[in-house]
């Protein structure tokens, strides 16, 4: 396989201004959710489900897809740092036998689309008991691996952790002439489905933090780790490729009572350490896509949330807000198509819009047209 040459200034796409009106959609390789639709598949069928996905998004007059490059620890495209996603051919490390993120890429780029490469975070193994590479993070960090469940979770307080992340952010940037690099939620362990925070055996990195002078409490330090990495990223993107736009999407609710007509039970705050509203006050984001999954006349209402995230007092820099639109949910949970219809119309008409558009989870529905929602979507 032929290597990827470092991009030059003549190769690189334009991308839009930071605060261009984006509509985009998820393609999630875990648990080969839409891409591929499972592992082994050939490399022709897999380029063919690459094409139609792209075709059914530049169909719904989407300008971006946000695709699943580390869903956990590994790579769907080539890299010396991971090894390739087990998603592609069923096996950790072995080669698809070409690169599905520059075929994404150029694909993209004759459809007038933008490819934003979506990483995981801390997620090491969606299920433990699959074989890892020798090269895997989990394997070249041990001590800083921790099993949750049945699920292998970095350490987010060692700076070798971070640092490693940075360097795959660096590496995508560099050699791939993508719009934007987008990271999800799972920053700490979401609480078990009975309730309560699992155990995070993360006591001895706090433990060095105090030793090295530190006095944050467990839950200042988770947050100030998940902010370190923010900051970081944002940096390392813009001492690479400036024009790259770096976005998060975190949980739809930001904290219980804020807003105070919305029922909370899990937030982003207290329950994954993580404070966006950081991020956005210090300008370490060009975006984020709040996860607002769910119905506008409920308790956790899309309208009032989105008002909340766009509020100047909550956003004062106006950080463009897109909030995530759950399509999935006219089969999971029923949804009217007219539910969609709906948030679509409260999101051009919440104010203030700095940068209007939104993000939808995920790309399947569309390309099934599930209860003819693309009309919906190209009518936006």
């Amino acid at each position: 396989m032929k290597h990827l040459l470092p991009l030059v200034c003549a190769t690189l796409a334009l991308v839009p201004s930071l605060h261009a009106e984006m509509r985009g959609a998820w393609i999630a390789s875990v648990h080969n959710i839409n891409f591929p639709s499972k592992p082994g598949l050939s490399e022709s069928a897999q380029k063919a489900e690459a094409v139609r996905l792209l075709d059914t998004a530049k169909a719904a007059g989407l300008d971006s897809v946000l695709l699943q490059v580390r869903p956990e620890g590994d790579a769907l495209y080539e890299s010396r740092l991971e090894p390739w996603s087990r998603y592609l051919t069923g096996v950790q490390g072995r080669s698809p036998g070409y690169d599905p993120l520059a075929f994404f890429i150029s694909q993209a780029k004759s459809r007038g689309l933008s490819v934003h490469a979506w990483i995981n975070p801390y997620r090491a193994a969606a299920n433990a008991t699959h074989t890892r590479a020798q090269n895997h993070i989990s394997r070249r960090l041990p001590h800083f691996t921790y099993k949750i469940g049945n699920v292998l979770w970095m350490d987010p307080g060692a700076p070798e952790v971070r640092r490693h992340i940075n360097d795959v952010v660096r590496d995508l940037v560099t050699r791939y002439d993508i719009a934007g690099v987008h990271m999800d939620d799972y920053f700490y362990p979401y609480p078990t489905p009975k309730g309560g925070l699992p155990k995070f055996p993360d006591d001895k990195t706090h433990a060095a933090h105090i030793k090295a002078g530190g006095s944050l409490s467990k839950a200042n330090w988770r947050r100030h780790n998940v902010n370190t990495l923010i900051k970081e990223i944002n940096h390392t993107i813009r001492s690479v490729r400036p024009n790259v736009k770096f976005g998060v999407s975190p949980f739809g609710i930001y904290t219980k009572g804020s807003p105070p007509d919305v029922k909370a039970g899990v937030d982003q705050y207290n329950d994954l350490f993580s404070d966006p509203l950081a991020w956005m006050k210090e300008g370490w984001v060009d975006y984020l896509a709040p996860q607002l999954y769910w119905p506008d006349a409920g308790p956790q209402s899309f309208s009032s949330l989105l008002r909340w995230w766009r509020h100047p007092q909550v956003n004062p820099r106006g950080i463009p807000i897109l909030p995530g639109i759950a399509l999935d949910r006219m089969t999971s949970h029923g949804w009217d198509r007219r539910e969609i219809d709906r948030q679509l119309a409260i999101e051009k008409s919440t104010t203030p819009r700095t940068s209007g558009g939104f993000l939808l989870w995920n790309i399947d529905p569309l390309a099934k047209n599930t209860k003819g929602v693309l009309n919906s979507i190209r009518s936006y």
